[in-house]
């Protein structure tokens, strides 16, 4: 679905991305981990074509990002930046009427198809009460689940989400995960940044592991997600543990490498 070869990405002088070569599955869920600092929302960018590279290419369904127009690539890719500015005055329903800009054309009026699908991502993300409140009145956690709802208004095949659970409480960021996995089974193709280890490696089908703008180790969760990855991007060490019901591999942190 994404694939991007030699990527490099400069921050000013800073070398941000160091020769990034990737592919994303097609409708599989895929994590980026990494410590502060080590590229992952600059490479989100670049998926999303919002990030300038230096050089090497990102495409997606073997079309370079730049190739499309803004309206055909937003019906193909919407993208959940971690900072959203908030427009004065505006309610949470006409936020994710916003999310209907790349389907509606500028004759026509607002349809069916448009309804339902607002309708649908406000129940999906459980806003259906707040939709005629001010985004400016909503709580942290309330305003994340807005921006997603209008995120899957959008109806994209691919999701990028840069550390969508920020804001929201455990029961809502599993909540949150739980629906992205659900995306997921319904055909999407799911990339999100995440901090939470153990969500991670819970929710994920695959993990992009990253550490001073390199990728680490990329694959499927179950394979590398392990102890000595763990060490070389976080530098910790850590315990793996199973649990016994569900066979999932977690990790608790014992202390910083020497």
């Amino acid at each position: 679905m994404i694939s991007i070869s030699d990527l490099h990405v400069y921050h000013g002088s800073a070398h941000a991305l160091r020769g990034i070569d990737l592919a994303i599955s097609e409708q599989r869920f895929t994590a980026l981990i990494g410590p502060n600092g080590s590229g992952k929302s600059t490479l989100l960018g670049a998926m999303a074509g919002i990030v300038r590279a230096e050089s090497g290419t990102v495409a997606v369904q073997t079309r370079d990002v730049s190739s499309y127009s803004r309206r055909e690539f937003a019906r193909l890719v919407s993208f959940l930046p971690q900072k959203m500015h908030i427009p004065a005055g505006l309610s949470v329903r006409e936020l994710l009427v916003q999310g209907r800009f790349p389907w509606r054309n500028w004759l026509g009026g607002w349809s069916t198809s448009d309804e339902q699908a607002v309708h649908r991502a406000a129940e999906l993300c459980q806003i259906e009460i707040l939709l005629d409140r001010p985004l400016s009145s909503l709580s942290g956690g309330q305003a994340q689940r807005a921006w997603i709802a209008m995120t899957l208004a959008q109806d994209a095949e691919v999701i990028l989400l840069d550390e969508p659970t920020t804001y929201l409480d455990v029961a809502n960021q599993l909540g949150l995960l739980d629906l992205l996995s659900i995306l997921r089974d319904a055909g999407r193709t799911v990339v999100a940044i995440l901090h939470d280890l153990n969500q991670a490696a819970r929710y994920a089908d695959e993990l992009v592991m990253m550490r001073d703008g390199l990728v680490v180790a990329q694959g499927q969760t179950p394979r590398i997600f392990n102890d000595r990855n763990i060490e070389k991007v976080f530098g910790i060490r850590s315990k793996m543990l199973t649990d016994a019901e569900t066979g999932d591999v977690f990790c608790i942190p014992s202390s910083l490498s020497k």
